[in-house]
């Protein structure tokens, strides 16, 4: 069993809802969180078990624990490095909310302080998991797709004026970055999940929608290692929430439904371009359907540390979703190609913050 700490219980709730659904892997001891009347409701509408799961908003006194095997980090993103600094160096394992933190260079140092500790560090991309991205995957294991020509993403939210009532959300400061950073990230992840290695991007972002510090547009393309080009377009502005995909290969075009959280879910269309679609179809038809969303990020995270899997999300995959941050702003700001991967001599290295923050920036 391994045994869980949840810090924060804003989406430390859909985190304690999945380790829930996994009782064979997991067990939670604790819910940590300043507001401990939300931790307890949390534990209530979640059903999970009081004398099991309990409260607590003394993060050191959760540290010191030895039954505590993870550290899950479910806070505002200014507070990433330190506490997940601070559980690797206590000897935890970590699982951190997207983003890891704010720069390339304390993403190295979290990489470096796990090897050091021997343990794991697991940043939340929990969009791999589920059904239909299984499907697509199997599909180009199997031989049906080939060679990987272009994609699209449309990350088309709608962020109003009162999701911003909140001090941090909207600053540089607290959320660290724009619909780039805290909204179509995981979208980006998805799309090096399936074409590999991206090798060079321009992008244009702009503000446009609130009035608030950073980003809710943009619009990105880029050059896969592979040679496959890729367009994201990104708006907090759309009237409803929508996000899809499209993927072409040579053999066969892959396009998602409109599920904004859930792409791995809903039903996708699988269309072949030179090949027999019934024998596609069957093929579809006995594939599995593994889990959706967090369970499934939980499940093989599970199988990593307990049977040496290798479907987790790991550190590095963290690190490369900063990269592309990192290389988006620079982009966007000096009007020019970026060409990855950013080592330590890249211009946002240190941070991609802005010297002057204000609204508008």
């Amino acid at each position: 069993m391994i045994r869980v700490a949840i810090i924060g219980a804003g989406i430390g709730r859909e985190h304690l809802r999945a380790y829930l659904q996994l009782p064979d892997d997991y067990v939670v001891p604790v819910l940590c969180d300043l507001d401990a009347a939300r931790a307890a409701e949390v534990i209530v509408n979640e059903r999970a078990d009081p004398a099991v799961t309990h409260v607590t908003s003394d993060f050191d006194a959760v540290l010191a624990r030895d039954d505590i095997d993870l550290i899950d980090i479910c806070l505002p993103p200014h507070l990433h490095f330190d506490i997940s600094m601070t559980a690797l160096q206590a000897g935890k394992h970590v699982v951190c909310e997207k983003p890891l933190v704010s720069s390339l260079r304390d993403a190295d140092a979290l990489i470096a302080a796990a090897e050091a500790a021997g343990r794991v560090l697991t940043p939340v991309f929990q969009y791999r998991y589920g059904p239909e991205i299984a499907k697509l995957r199997a599909l180009i294991d199997a031989g049906f797709a080939g060679k990987p020509l272009v994609a699209s993403i449309e990350t088309h939210w709608r962020r109003d004026a009162d999701y911003y009532d909140n001090p941090w959300r909207g600053t540089w400061q607290g959320e660290q970055g724009g619909a780039v950073l805290g909204h179509a990230i995981h979208n980006h992840d998805l799309l090096c999940a399936i074409l590999g290695p991206i090798k060079r991007l321009s992008a244009f972002t702009a503000t446009r929608v609130n009035k608030i510090e950073v980003e809710d547009c943009a619009a990105i393309s880029f050059e896969m290692e592979s040679g496959a080009l890729a367009t994201s377009s990104i708006t907090l502005g759309a009237a409803n929430d929508t996000s899809r995909f499209r993927f072409c290969f040579e053999n066969l075009t892959a396009e998602s439904d409109l599920l904004p959280y859930t792409p791995a879910a809903g039903t996708w269309t699988f269309t072949t371009r030179n090949r027999d679609q019934a024998a596609l179809d069957a093929f579809l038809a006995g594939q599995p359907a593994p889990p959706l969303g967090f369970v499934g990020f939980f499940a093989a995270l599970a199988q990593a540390l307990q049977n040496n899997g290798t479907d987790a999300v790991v550190a590095m995959d963290g690190r490369r979703s900063l990269e592309l941050v990192s290389a988006i702003y620079e982009s966007a700001r000096n009007g020019r190609m970026i060409d990855l991967p950013l080592g330590a001599n890249a211009a946002l290295y240190n941070g991609w913050l802005p010297e002057k923050t204000g609204f508008l920036e």
